[in-house]
C-alpha cells in the first residue's frame, strides 16, 4: 500500500468517526429531551439532537470536498 492510499484510507476512517461521533451525540439528545423533567433540559436535549443532526449530514462533505483531488490539467 502505498502513501497516498494510506492517506486516502485515514480520510476515509476521520469521515466515519465524524459520522458516528455526530450520532451518539444526536441519541444523547434524543435521550436527554425524552427524559427531560423541565422544559430547559428539553430544548437542551432537542438542542443537541438538532446540532448531531447537522454536523453528521454537513461535515463529512465539508471534510470531502476539502480532501478533493484537483482535477488534472
Amino acid at each position: 500500500m502505498n502513501e497516498s492510499d494510506k492517506l486516502a484510507r485515514n480520510r476515509y476512517f476521520a469521515m466515519v468517526a465524524v459520522q458516528i461521533v455526530a450520532t451518539v451525540g444526536a441519541v444523547f439528545g434524543l435521550i436527554l429531551a425524552g427524559r427531560a423533567t423541565s422544559w430547559e433540559l428539553t430544548m437542551l436535549g432537542g438542542a443537541i439532537l438538532l446540532s448531531g443532526l447537522y454536523v453528521m449530514v454537513v461535515v463529512p462533505k465539508a471534510m470531502a470536498r476539502r480532501w478533493r483531488t484537483p482535477p488534472a490539467p
